[in-house]
């Protein structure tokens, strides 16, 4: 069962953040806050989570690039149930490398993450020392390295990932928890359109599990599976000259 009771998913409508709001419901979560783009989904998602008893629910639309707007939510719900976990989950693929694209691409997987996390930290900083809280930020292993494949994506993720590395260290004499997630492929809306090869494919129940549970030991850079974790990492490593010859042979992600 989890020590976090009152957790925040952005990005719950699907894939990785829905699965874990359903793990969560079913081990021990008292109260959940979920946002998402489509209502219809987002609802679906909490009444998924409320056919386990004892659990209150709430769910809100919400554009997490809207910074005023993502403020006043996260304040809301720690007012309703002070918060211990806040997973800033929310994130999009950028498809074709258009203009537009790109700029949607930045503005939610970077500034979507920082409208998420900052107001956190705020609110984190007013709890006791004694009270359990964490924040979960999801990368993904091709923020590893840039990839030719999908720049603007691998590009936003490489950000947040490092800002999460080091905000876990600077923020560590707080008492506040930082978690970088970075998974490879795993069951989502975004996977759902991919053409290219996805080797060690993951369902996202099974990508949850090992969030939370990692989450619970306070791992840091929680990134899986743990093949792809050594290619990735390896790869970052190696001479420029020689990981571009590797990366330019990659399947492009459409």
């Amino acid at each position: 069962m989890t020590k976090f009771k009152n957790i925040l998913i952005t990005g719950a409508s699907s894939g990785i953040g829905e699965a874990l709001a359903l793990y969560y419901a079913s081990h021990g979560a008292e109260n959940l806050f979920l946002c998402g783009r489509n209502l219809q989904r987002l609802e679906a998602v909490a009444q998924n989570c409320r056919k386990n008893s004892h659990i209150k629910v709430i769910t809100q639309i919400i554009d997490i690039t809207d910074r005023q707007s993502v403020y006043e939510w996260i304040n809301l719900c720690n007012r309703t149930a002070p918060l211990n976990l806040i997973f800033a989950n929310a994130g999009i693929s950028t498809g074709a490398e258009t203009s537009d694209n790109i700029y949607n691409t930045f503005s939610t997987n970077v500034m979507g993450v920082v409208n998420t996390v900052l107001p956190s930290i705020e609110i984190y900083q007013n709890q006791s020392l004694s009270t359990p809280k964490a924040i979960a930020i999801t990368s993904s292993i091709a923020g590893y390295h840039g990839l030719m494949t999908c720049p603007s994506y691998s590009a936003s993720k490489s950000c947040v990932k490092a800002w999460g590395e080091a905000l876990r260290l600077s923020l560590k004499p707080k008492k506040i928890q930082i978690n970088v997630i970075c998974p490879g492929f795993v069951r989502s809306r975004i996977t759902d359109k991919n053409t290219c090869p996805m080797p060690f494919f993951m369902e996202a129940e099974k990508a949850a599990e090992i969030i939370a549970s990692r989450i619970e030991k306070n791992i840091g850079l929680i990134t899986f599976p743990w093949p792809m974790r050594f290619a990735a990492w390896f790869g970052s490593i190696l001479p420029n000259w020689l990981s571009e010859f590797i990366y330019s042979k990659m399947p492009y992600k459409v």
